[in-house]
């Protein structure tokens, strides 16, 4: 078995806690969820974002996505044989105390999945941080791995599912089971956050959800969108940056470009 000659990490199994992955969150003692019920009460007692992101980071809350995850960890993808993968839950990155709130759908299996890092190694990934960076909410145009020296303004990007799954298409029992961990993200950062992003149809209703947003009918997604939802947080919508959209036009870096000016514009980012 290769050894990761930085951090001592098997190059065929997904990373373990307290091995020196860059960023890595947890320790050998933070607790691990294997249950929809635990998932819960770990997500209720998380006090602070590096409390949370630790026991997202350990969750085993739900076998199929568990066994996909770790496999596509241990076969890899031909580009990347030579790199260790993550191949664990991965967690919110950015601020822990956000102005802007970029709510995803969930990691890609040869992208996050791989970096440990929210649309980090992927097309979707390149897409956004290029616009985040054009918008000065980054600090540079590219997010490669977690020990690139990215940092974020103000900003944080969530998903409402923490796992890799296969076809991208997590069931709605493991959608479910997922939820606590953006609910507690979402408390933690709520009363600094004065606008959100929703990258596609399903992220918008994800977001309605976990604001609580009432009223009848509910604001329906469409890029450029703009809710308002309470206490003066508005919510934009835009089409997800996955290599389709970009690749047929439906969405352009124009367009990305005009979302994320009016996103730092509606939450206050100077």
């Amino acid at each position: 078995m290769l050894i990761h000659p930085n951090t001592g990490q098997e190059f065929g199994s997904p990373v373990a806690p307290g091995t020196g992955w860059p960023g890595d969150p947890a320790t050998p003692r933070t607790p691990v969820a294997a249950d929809a019920a635990r998932v819960s009460a770990l997500a209720q007692q998380a006090g602070s974002i590096p409390e949370l992101d630790a026991v997202v980071s350990m969750c085993r809350a739900c076998p199929r996505l568990v066994t996909w995850r770790e496999d596509v960890a241990v076969a890899k993808r031909r580009a990347f044989a030579d790199q260790p993968y993550w191949g664990r839950p991965v967690p919110g990155w950015g601020s822990e105390r956000p102005r802007l709130l970029i709510v995803g759908l969930a990691p890609a299996a040869h992208g996050a999945n791989r970096t440990g890092r929210m649309f980090t190694g992927d097309r979707s990934g390149d897409q956004l941080y290029a616009a985040l960076y054009r918008a000065g909410l980054v600090n540079q145009p590219t997010s490669v791995d977690a020990a690139d020296g990215l940092w974020a303004k103000q900003i944080r990007i969530v998903a409402p599912v923490r796992c890799a799954p296969p076809g991208n298409a997590p069931t709605p029992a493991e959608r479910v089971t997922c939820s606590p961990w953006l609910d507690a993200e979402w408390r933690l950062v709520c009363d600094q956050v004065r606008a959100i992003v929703a990258l596609g149809g399903f992220a918008w209703q994800v977001a309605l959800r976990m604001t609580g947003a009432s009223g009848t009918p509910k604001p329906r997604f469409g890029h450029g969108v703009v809710a308002e939802l309470h206490a003066g947080v508005r919510l934009l919508g835009c089409y997800h940056p996955s290599q389709q959209n970009m690749f047929t036009g439906r969405l352009t870096p124009a367009m990305l470009d005009d979302i994320f000016t009016e996103a730092k514009k509606q939450a206050g980012i100077k």
